[in-house]
């Protein structure tokens, strides 16, 4: 039996995510340093991979990104970019190998001023927390992806 691949991260990720089951519309929130998919995913994906069992896929809205190889190739791995119109353009799904786990985010803008952008990394992974992504963004005026 072969374990699932690790990343290694080349720069920490800016991410919180629930403690335990996840609740509500958004499983945690990340803050990316740019809209550049293929630069900004190897260190979160590093970090998911310890909870999901590595990884398969990454789904986002072709709206939001630029568009982006529909392979990423991070160590001995292959990760699935699935960009499509129908994932809310302020989120990613995160989807486990194996398990068929999977995480969805609510992407704060890479533009958010750091006290907002904590805000919502804070607010989104708290864990009564069951606002989706629209209202998490409104309530800390903050406007998303696709504005």
């Amino acid at each position: 039996m072969t374990s699932a691949p690790h990343f290694i991260p080349l720069t920490p990720p800016r991410l919180r995510l629930k403690p335990g089951p996840a609740t509500g519309h958004v499983d945690g929130a990340w803050w990316p340093r740019s809209r550049d998919l293929p630069v900004e995913l190897p260190a979160l994906l590093a970090t998911l991979s310890a909870r999901l069992g590595g990884i398969d896929g990454v789904t986002y809205n072709t709206a939001a990104w630029p568009p982006a190889r529909r392979r990423l190739t991070l160590g001995d791995a292959v990760v699935h970019l699935v960009g499509n119109r129908w994932e809310h353009a302020d989120t990613l799904t995160i989807t486990g190998s194996g398990n068929r786990h999977r995480v969805t985010l609510l992407v704060v803008p890479p533009e958010t001023g750091p006290d907002r952008a904590l805000g919502l990394l804070a607010t989104a992974a708290h864990p009564d927390n069951v606002d989706d992504a629209a209202t998490l963004l409104t309530d800390h005026g903050t406007p998303g992806l696709a504005a």
